[in-house]
């Protein structure tokens, strides 16, 4: 299959959209009513000129093969989202066939980006001083990471007596002094240049009152702050994949490490968390060799989308760099050697029970976890009262629902596509219950994606 005869499906395009607003809005254009000059080329780039509210039509081109951050777009619109509605409703034009969009010489102006990118990532292969082992300064590096870690040490340390104070007071002041005082630590925390620490900190505070057993879940997070407290200040004894999960527990940030493994990695979900300042986007992959799943992290600045754009459902032949850890998960997206292209791969599944072990295990590496990625065979979407659990469809035991899924449309695609019938289904599992993010019908069908 060339290049240019992958077609992906609307659905995975549509899961490129940053919001659902985008994914609506591109959906109007994706016919050719207001299209023009279109055309892509063997190479995986797609154009065209596209009608708008001024006179001059908007110049939009897609490079569907653009390297280690997935599909890359322009739109002279002055959109802010990434991918804008025009490149969606184009990529949607483009995936309608062979006769949707011609294949021909692309215009000088789609040219001259495509040769920008071309030279844009040759230099940042070439690296600082033109050179990709030019070494940046090593001695300057260790002083400034000394001197960090010293921060982080001291907010630890001033963390330390915060939970001791609350301990020594009672639960119940906590609901008394209010969400301030957690946030001043917080800011301390910031300070101490520990984000991870800042974000579990203003997670905790945001517990009293939240409803019957608070003090409890309370209590819970007061225990997991003060382990991860506790391995930052004992770092040096604890074994080296678990002392790298701590440091990347309270926010250090690291570099991939060992060589890169070249798989035909099967996306399985990609989704989006926001908070006042970052949009951090997750993507799940699965190598359909390797048998590994794996995660990559892209972030975006408040209002914009992170640039990695994955097709739900397709199958990337890439590289992978792991991330040191005690999961093992985290990756970096390297070399890709072909444009995402439709697979009839599916990862394989296990039971519900068996994903409750696998959290636990996972739970021995790294006690901060939320979640473990699971993909569940043979379940059907059942209600139970207020909520809704994935059953075994040959056994009795089932997974709840997470509560955050519940107020989400994906719960409403995966029962429509189960119709009663069982399912394979990805998903997070972890205390809070199981979120599903992808789905496959029985039998023949494409991933269905539900976030």
């Amino acid at each position: 299959m060339t290049q240019q005869g992958v077609r992906w499906s609307a659905d995975q395009v549509l899961a490129l959209a940053p919001d659902s607003a985008s994914r609506k809005a591109g959906s109007k254009l994706g016919a050719a009513g207001p299209w023009s000059g279109t055309g892509s080329s063997p190479e995986g780039a797609v154009w065209g000129r596209c009608k708008g509210s001024g006179g001059t039509p908007y110049r939009t081109v897609v490079d569907v093969v653009s390297g280690a951050g997935g599909p890359a777009y322009d739109c002279t619109c002055p959109s802010r989202k990434f991918p804008c509605k025009h490149a969606l409703g184009l990529l949607l034009l483009w995936s309608g066939g062979e006769g949707s969009v011609p294949v021909g010489q692309a215009p000088d102006w789609v040219e001259q980006w495509l040769a920008g990118r071309r030279r844009a990532s040759e230099k940042r292969a070439a690296g600082p001083a033109g050179s990709a082992g030019a070494p940046a300064d090593p001695e300057g590096a260790r002083r400034r990471a000394e001197r960090r870690a010293e921060r982080i040490t001291a907010g630890a340390t001033d963390l330390e007596e915060r939970l001791a104070d609350l301990l020594r007071s009672g639960l119940a002041t906590a609901e008394q002094e209010g969400y301030g005082l957690w946030e001043e630590t917080a800011a301390r925390m910031v300070d101490a240049q520990a984000p991870g620490l800042a974000s579990r900190v203003r997670e905790l505070g945001a517990l009293p009152a939240t409803g019957a057993g608070w003090p409890v879940r309370l209590l819970e997070e007061c225990a997991l702050l003060h382990l991860l407290d506790q391995g930052w200040l004992h770092r040096e004894r604890l074994p080296d994949a678990l002392a790298a999960t701590v440091r990347t527990r309270v926010g250090l940030s690291s570099s991939p490490q060992g060589p890169p493994v070249r798989d035909d990695w099967l996306v399985l979900a990609q989704y989006d968390t926001t908070d006042p300042k970052l949009t951090t986007r997750r993507s799940w992959l699965y190598g359909t060799a390797s048998g590994r799943t794996a995660l990559l992290l892209s972030y975006g600045a408040v209002g914009r989308a992170p640039e990695l754009s994955l097709p739900v459902g397709l199958v990337l032949d890439a590289e992978l760099s792991a991330h040191p850890g005690a999961g093992g998960r985290r990756a970096s997206l390297g070399e890709q050697f072909a444009p995402p292209a439709p697979t009839g791969a599916r990862p394989p599944g296990v039971t519900t029970t068996e994903a409750t072990v696998r959290y636990g295990e996972a739970l021995r590496d790294d006690p901060w976890q939320e979640s473990v990625p699971v993909t569940l065979d043979d379940v059907i979407p059942t209600p139970d009262g207020g909520s809704w659990h994935l059953a075994d469809a040959a056994g009795d035991t089932a997974l709840p629902l997470a509560p955050a899924a519940l107020d989400r449309p994906g719960l409403w695609r995966l029962v429509a596509l189960s119709g009663g019938a069982p399912l394979k289904v990805f998903g997070e599992c972890g205390h809070r219950g199981f979120t599903p993010l992808t789905a496959w019908p029985t039998g023949p069908g494409n991933a269905v994606r539900l976030c």
